[in-house]
């Protein structure tokens, strides 16, 4: 498991969602009735998150403020899996709370000064020198400017380890040498001190975002700038030609909170694993609408304090019956097509919960898998009836179905016979787990037999 160090701001999201049907009696205000209200870790938090439950080792480095907003970071952010080193700050959490109303924000309340850093604990160097990747998610309250994280930036950029910026207007300029700068296209016009001069229409915006990245590249003096361009993608500069990454087109969007903290966490965890930059922000590009059409941040939910029952997603985090079922996946076969299309059938959503390389190879010995996570995953991604992969490091998907809570957990194969590993964890929240009917002979194991024999009609 690669390991993934994220160095900012830590917020509190908090999104109140509910209904109009009337005007304020003093004013031509509408009168908004609370149904739900949902805590998140917002910021570097949020980065750090989705890094973990992309399958990374994740280290947030941040300042916690003592107050009750900061103990329910710590305990959100700690419950999705991630090693929280916190620096004091004498001020208090900031919290950012929307108001919505099918789904859309009608106002946003901002509460809190950030306060100021204290030191940062003396370990975070080891943690830091130990990283694959690092991310400096940089919110305009500090961090980026704290000498001691300067610092830390520096040494891993001088030992050659992988840093990705995603920076902030408020915040301090991007380290020189910096791997990988990730502003989006507002921020990018901001920094450009050549914007104006930039006599592009808009309609011209992939060529003219290709123009300004090259600039702000020369300008902080870093190796790229990806300039991100929601629906339209991200236009890469890192050499003599710019590199344009095209995105799915989205049929509705909803929400696009937190889309540039889910490009930044997947560019950083792609560098971590060994890619290319240019790979890195093709996967963030991918990454980041999937996470868009999922809902975006709105959709994300933690459980309470330690201990107690994970809360059930609402209604609208994940829309009618969730169906999750999960394996390897290693050579991609008609079996596991029929599998995945019958389960599919059984409900609104099919999330595949799908083993990590060292899981894998842990169940089926040396020289598995074949195709290495992200290639299984994203042929699974282009299945018309896949919804969403969920990379797990465990032996079973035991930890994952607690988190994700789905209605039903499909398992293809005759198991009829058998007890299912995971009928117990599903029962917890009043699931199901079922079985559907499968192919009989379809196996990856043959199939690599047979390729290894040099054999035909294989199955």
């Amino acid at each position: 498991m690669s390991r993934l160090v994220v160095i900012g701001d830590l917020l509190l999201d908090r999104d109140i969602d509910g209904v109009v049907d009337r005007l304020c009696p003093d004013a031509p205000a509408p009168v908004v009735d609370e149904r739900t209200v949902v805590e998140r870790p917002g910021g570097a938090g949020l980065a750090a998150v989705l890094g973990r439950a992309a399958g990374h080792e994740t280290t947030l480095l941040t300042g916690v403020a003592g107050d009750g907003p900061g103990a329910s970071l710590r305990r959100a952010v700690t419950e999705a899996g991630v090693h929280l080193v916190a620096a004091d700050h004498d001020g208090t959490t900031v919290e950012k709370t929307r108001i919505r109303v099918d789904g859309r924000s009608v106002l946003r309340l901002d509460r809190g000064d950030g306060g100021t850093i204290g030191p940062l604990p003396h370990h975070v160097h080891d943690l830091v020198a130990g990283a694959d990747a690092v991310l400096l998610s940089d919110y305009g309250r500090g961090m980026s400017s704290h000498p001691e994280v300067r610092r830390l930036v520096e040494q891993a950029l001088t030992r050659n380890t992988p840093v990705v910026w995603d920076p902030h207007p408020r915040g301090a300029a991007p380290e020189h040498g910096t791997t990988l700068v990730t502003p989006n296209r507002d921020e990018a016009v901001g920094f450009d001190l050549q914007a104006g001069n930039d006599p592009a229409e808009a309609g011209k915006v992939v060529a003219r975002m290709s123009t300004v990245a090259e600039r702000l590249r020369r300008q902080w003096r870093v190796r790229s700038v990806a300039v991100t361009l929601g629906e339209r993608g991200a236009a890469l500069a890192h050499g003599a030609t710019p590199f344009v990454v095209p995105s799915d087109r989205l049929d509705s969007i909803s929400d696009t909170c937190g889309a540039g903290d889910a490009f930044a966490a997947a560019a950083a965890g792609a560098l971590a694993d060994g890619a290319l930059v240019s790979e890195a922000v093709e996967h963030a590009v991918a990454t980041a609408g999937a996470f868009v059409a999922r809902g975006g941040a709105g959709a994300l939910r933690y459980a309470g304090p330690p201990g107690a029952e994970p809360s059930p997603p609402s209604d609208d985090a994940a829309p009618g019956t969730v169906v999750a079922t999960g394996g390897c996946f290693d050579v991609l076969h008609r079996g596991h097509v029929a599998t995945l299309q019958r389960a599919r059938l059984l409900g609104d959503r099919l999330v595949v919960l799908l083993n990590s390389d060292a899981s894998v190879r842990r169940l089926k010995g040396e020289g598995r898998p074949v195709q290495p996570a992200e290639d299984r995953a994203a042929v699974l991604r282009s299945l018309a009836c896949v919804d969403e992969v969920l990379v797990f490091d465990d032996d079973t998907p035991v930890n994952t179905l607690r988190r994700l809570r789905p209605d039903i957990f499909v398992k293809g194969g005759d198991y009829g016979a058998v007890e299912i590993p995971e009928s117990d964890v599903v029962s917890e929240w009043g699931g199901a787990v079922v079985t559907v009917p499968f192919l009989p002979g379809r196996s990856t194991t043959n199939i690599i037999h047979t390729i290894e024999r040099g054999g035909s009609h294989v199955v």
